[in-house]
């Protein structure tokens, strides 16, 4: 996940106590020792995140189970929108900081994305499969038998089951399990009779998503950077309650997008994450004036340009329409091309993504040569080498929606076993289901309203106590509408593949105040690590994650399926390791970057990530495995294309993170005292 900055204490109470130079104060303006604006910033972004990362948690599936586009196709189009989710914010945050001030471009952009949301509910029909055989076309049929679903091909006036060789050649057979036909590799190809219109409406969504996020993402984080003054060492424990609030939101958003998408239908899922989204907009649209002076449009701007701006950004809705279609329409280059072959054969988009970014780094640092002192240059020298390190951590960590998710669905155990028992007491006394969903719901409830009540009068709490008992009772209904469906009836709770992602925000809510406490001690001691170290753990851990869900594979069943716990244990790796470099680098940027150009450094910071995230669509490419109908031929071979490619990313991000650790010290040089 892409957030905000590093924990540096232990508790949320006191993030601002270490603070020497922060006054003390007992006045209830403050929110636990920071400015009450960061609470609205912190639920405005809480929201967003709900959305998008609801949103992301089933986009990859939905592609590869309702349009039945292939492995190569599906990891293409999300690689490539996330990559644009993550470009948009360098021209966003540069018309924030000339034109439109952070404030306008974050309503603009949340409106945007909210009506994306909403187009994405719209898939229509799922895609009908069918099947080329050596150049001829079946229908494929999809039927389901003891418990897990068969495609079969009518062929010869026999109804032929499909089923993949480890060698990757396909047979067909027949109801007593002889083989009718062998394929030969390359000569079974599926695909799927889809909507065009439909696919047009993805699109557009996704496009609308991608330029609201350009106008909301860096400038919110700016927002919360000129909430504390220069010098006030409480931004960074401010950057990491916002970075909390925005695993908050995705924490449960994960949990419920992929069950309402499971149980009532892919538009359920997005829809709620819509409505999410749209909860964000109304909390900083109609603020109640609490941002008044922060975010406003920058001394000299003619307001009358803004609808110009809002419109030049509308026409980038068809144009990146047109930038998805041309990825779709891909093909790779024939081997033996090379690497200039392969450059020039990339889509239009991977041409635009290391373009800008190749055009964007040494550009920016030759008019910070030209215009800005030495100490400057120096530290923005720094903040670019980061960012490029940063660009391979994204890579392999944003494997997490897409391959990984496939590997969730396809090569895991996804059963819970400790709901077993839970589900059991469900199923004999169905009072208790409620009873259970009734007792989280209003405890959660009882919780934010504590968490955001903090330092307001009590009539205040009281309106917040309203409003989320409001929330939770539609929740609660929500959960008596999915027990009609049918969730919680069965013996043992089994995942839905896009809930997997939960554990990331899981262990980021639950290991962030532990780890601001860790960097907090190591501070006190003269022993905390450096930014740049800090980047090198991050890149080592995310290649140790991989590793260890690479070893846990060894103990995959009979099935060729791995046990949840290994899954969950790449995941803890992984945020252990985003929680040395997420929190730190937005932070970071703030810092080293001259004054004048932060928002658009904040845009490079995330144009080094949609980078990384067209890349990661390129890496999940190489994990590939032939599908029909969504679902793959031979799970031993999608077991061992998993682990084949998780082994090598795994040992490449731990020898990178190597060369970095070497470096750290000059690097520490060039940043002149920023820690």
């Amino acid at each position: 996940m892409q957030k905000a900055h590093t924990a540096t204490t232990g508790s949320l109470a006191g993030m601002a106590q270490d603070d020497t130079n922060f006054a003390r104060t007992t006045a209830t303006g403050e929110w636990f020792g920071h400015p009450q604006q960061l609470k609205r910033l912190f639920t405005t972004e809480m929201w967003e995140r709900f959305g998008y990362y609801g949103m992301r948690a089933i986009l990859t599936l939905y592609l590869a189970k309702h349009f039945l586009f292939n492995d190569t196709t599906s990891t293409g189009i999300y690689g490539g929108f996330t990559a644009l989710v993550y470009l948009t914010p360098l021209i966003g945050g540069l018309i924030a900081d000339r034109y439109l001030g952070s404030k306008r471009s974050v309503k603009f952009g949340a409106i945007l994305m909210a009506v994306g949301y909403f187009m994405l509910c719209f898939g229509g029909e799922a895609a009908k499969p069918y099947a080329t055989i050596e150049g001829q076309r079946y229908d494929v049929t999809v039927t389901e038998t003891a418990g897990s679903e068969v495609r079969s091909v009518e062929m010869g006036g026999q109804r032929l089951e499909i089923v993949g060789n480890d060698d990757k050649s396909v047979s067909l057979k027949s109801a007593d399990g002889a083989e009718v036909r062998r394929i030969a590799p390359g000569g079974f190809q599926s695909d799927g009779e889809r909507s065009q219109f439909h696919i047009a409406i993805l699109l557009v969504g996704l496009s609308l998503v991608t330029v609201g996020n350009g106008f909301f993402k860096p400038n919110i984080s700016t927002i919360v950077g000129s909430l504390y003054a220069d010098g006030d060492r409480r931004r960074d424990a401010g950057f990491t309650i916002f970075y909390m609030g925005i695993n908050l939101g995705s924490l449960i958003s994960q949990f419920f997008c992929p069950i309402l998408a499971e149980s009532v239908g892919w538009w359920a899922g997005f829809g709620l994450a819509a409505v999410g989204m749209t909860l964000s907009w109304v909390l900083f649209q109609f603020d109640g004036g609490r941002l008044d002076g922060y975010g406003e449009r920058p001394a000299g701007a003619d307001p009358r340009k803004d609808w110009l701006i809002y419109g030049a950004a509308l026409v980038c809705v068809p144009l990146f329409f047109f930038l998805f279609t041309n990825l779709m329409a891909y093909v790779a280059p024939e081997a033996g091309e090379g690497l200039t072959g392969y450059l020039l054969g990339l889509p239009i988009m991977g041409k635009l993504m290391f373009g800008t970014f190749l055009l964007a780094v040494p550009g920016i640092l030759i008019w910070a040569l030209a215009s800005g002192s030495r100490v400057e240059f120096q530290m923005m020298v720094a903040a670019m080498v980061l960012i490029v390190f940063n660009t391979v951590f994204w890579t392999l960590f944003e494997q997490a929606g897409s391959s990984l998710t496939l590997f969730a669905e396809r090569n895991t155990v996804l059963e819970v076993g400790w709901t077993r028992g839970l589900f059991a007491v469900f199923n004999a006394y169905p009072f208790t289901y409620y009873l259970f969903f009734a007792l989280l719901l209003g405890g959660l409830g009882w919780l934010l309203t504590w968490f955001f009540g903090n330092g307001e009068p009590a009539a205040t709490k009281r309106k917040m106590g309203a409003g989320f008992a409001l929330v939770m009772t539609a929740g609660f209904i929500g959960m008596i509408y999915a027990r009609a469906k049918g969730f919680a009836t069965d013996e043992v709770y089994v995942m839905p593949a896009g809930q997997t992602q939960i554990f990331n925000a899981l262990f980021i809510v639950a290991l962030a105040p532990v780890f601001g406490a860790m960097w907090n001690a190591m501070a006190r001691r003269g022993v905390e690590p450096s930014i740049p170290v800090k980047f090198s753990i991050a890149l080592m851990g995310v290649g140790a994650g991989f590793l260890l869900l690479v070893w846990g594979a060894q103990f995959a069943d009979a099935q060729f399926k791995v046990g949840l716990v290994w899954l969950a244990g790449l995941y803890l790796v992984h945020s252990m390791a985003e929680l040395c470099i997420s929190p730190v680098g937005l932070s970071m940027i703030t810092k080293l970057s001259m004054a004048r150009i932060v928002g658009m450094m904040m845009g490079v910071w995330f144009l080094s990530i949609a980078v990384a995230q067209y890349v990661a669509g390129m890496v999940a490419q190489v994990a590939s495995v032939e599908t029909v109908g969504g679902q793959v031929t031979n799970l031993k071979v999608s077991l061992d294309t998993y682990v084949g490619v998780f082994t090598t990313i795994g040992w490449i991000s731990i020898g990178i993170g190597a060369v970095l650790l070497v470096i750290a010290v000059p690097l520490r040089k060039l940043m002149h005292g920023v820690a």
